[in-house]
């Protein structure tokens, strides 16, 4: 019998998701979020992929994300493993810690040190901001969490600057990024995309997969994937959601909704919504 169980809230003021979870055996397969993910491990030991490396996170570990890492999750041991995370909007993060640093150019983009911080300041940070938002704390109360976090987040960051060796490279794939965004529901070939970035389909993809470690079709995939999140959090319907992001139909959302999130787009929505469950999956 199976004793997986999933808690999600929704923030009212920010727009947080506050998520504790327990899974055990496999969680989830590979995805990625457009946020960066914050949270740590209660108990247990939670083994996944992210970064090109096996991570394995157990009490008093924190577990950084950035937006787009791919990474899956499942319980190498027997008992499985209880978590607690967050979502924070990359844009929000970006500006807010950049203006804790005396200068930082705006070529320049944030990133996590490590995916894994044993810092046990970090770690009550991360704790006293999770159940302030996932407790509905007085604002007073969360702001100063949030505060106390973003100054713990400072030590686990650093800036970045491409080299010029990737700029060539990196801006095929962020053209074909681009055009995947602005056509996520159509269905898209990689002659299209390789027309649209003077390249050919080859070249495409390896700058493409050297980019965002995904090939353009299944980052297609994982961006319809975080964008019917993102719908399904504001009321739309299930079946709305998977006409316009290019889903068969809205068994076929389900069916890829359920392996990245373990949840139903109508059991989502309800979470984030109140609003009754339709009739979709």
């Amino acid at each position: 019998m199976a004793k997986d169980w999933l808690e999600l809230r929704q923030h009212a003021d920010t727009g947080i998701e506050t998520i504790r979870a327990h899974f055990e055996g496999h969680a989830y397969d590979p995805h990625w979020h457009d946020s960066y993910l914050v949270g740590i491990t209660l108990s247990g030991t939670q083994q996944f992929h992210c970064r090109r490396e096996r991570h394995r996170s157990t009490p008093g570990d924190a577990f950084l994300l950035e937006p787009g890492e791919i990474h899956d999750g499942d319980a190498p041991v027997e008992g499985g493993f209880t978590y607690l995370t967050f979502y924070l909007d990359d844009h929000w993060l970006s500006d807010t810690l950049r203006g804790l640093y005396e200068s930082v150019p705006s070529s320049y983009s944030l990133h996590f040190s490590h995916t894994i911080a044993r810092e046990p300041q970090l770690i009550r940070a991360i704790a006293h901001t999770f159940y302030a938002l996932h407790s509905e704390e007085m604002r007073i109360v969360q702001q100063s969490a949030m505060d106390g976090l973003l100054s713990q987040l400072t030590h686990h960051c650093q800036w970045r600057r491409r080299l010029p060796s990737q700029l060539q490279s990196t801006a095929i794939a962020h053209r074909a990024r681009d055009y995947l965004h602005a056509h996520i529901g159509d269905n898209v070939g990689l002659s299209d995309l390789a027309r649209e970035t003077g390249t050919d389909r080859f070249t495409l993809t390896r700058c493409f997969k050297r980019e965002f470690h995904l090939s353009p079709h299944a980052w297609l995939i994982q961006l319809r994937l975080a964008t019917a999140r993102s719908q399904l959090a504001k009321g739309e319907t299930p079946a709305d959601v998977a006409a316009a992001l290019g889903f068969a139909d809205q068994s076929h959302l389900g069916r890829w909704f359920q392996r990245a999130y373990r949840l139903s787009p109508a059991h989502y929505r309800r979470l984030c919504t109140n609003l009754p469950d339709d009739d979709g999956k």
